[in-house]
């Protein structure tokens, strides 16, 4: 359970920082970081299915 949390907490963090990045006009990190807020809730969700 607590992988899951860390990593969707991670996941928010990057959506965060794509979204202040895409607000200052860096496209190419914001992408960036939205591929890896991606690959942090699909590592969370194949955790949380592997747990139940």
């Amino acid at each position: 359970m607590r992988h899951k949390m860390i990593r969707s907490i991670l996941a928010m963090v990057w959506a965060a920082g794509a979204v202040m990045n895409g607000i200052r006009g860096n496209l190419q990190m914001s992408l960036f970081y939205l591929l890896l807020c991606g690959l942090c809730l699909v590592s969370a969700y194949a955790v949380g299915k592997k747990q139940k």
